[in-house]
Formats: C-alpha cells, structure tokens, sequence
C-alpha cells in the first residue's frame, strides 16, 4: 500500500541531502539529463572516515533504465 507521509517525509530528506551536498545534487541532475543510457558504467568509491576504501561497479541494463524511469515519473506526482 502507497503510503504519502513515508513519500512526503522521503521528500523533506531529499531536500535537506541537496542543501547539504549540493555539487552532488548537481552532479545527479546532470547524469539524469545526459549520461544515463543502457551500457553506461557506474563506479562507486568510497572512503571510510578510517580509510578504508571500498568499490562497485555495474552497468546499466534495461530493467535497470526502466526503474529509473518509474522513480523519475513517481517524483514528478
């Protein structure tokens, strides 16, 4: 069942990870007008506040370009 607080109080997260990391945001938006195709690469890194580092990739599918679909139009409601 859709709940519109949880989306409301997801909503207000957002807003407030945007002003605090707004390059990011940026740098989201961007892929979401540009880069984001069927066989692009993603690759995350991350560096802990200890140092260590840890990293993924994948490469975007259909089923993965058809989620970010769904998500785009959900957020746009």
């Amino acid at each position: 069942m859709f709940n519109p607080s949880k989306l409301f109080k997801v909503k207000n997260a957002w807003d407030t990870f945007s002003s605090n990391h707004p390059k990011f945001a940026m740098f989201l938006n961007a892929l979401h007008q540009n880069g984001l195709e069927e066989g692009t690469i993603i690759e995350v890194n991350v560096t802990t506040a200890s140092g260590k580092t840890l990293g993924s990739n994948l490469k975007l599918t259909k089923t993965d370009m058809d989620l970010f679909k769904e998500l785009s139009e959900l957020s746009r409601n």
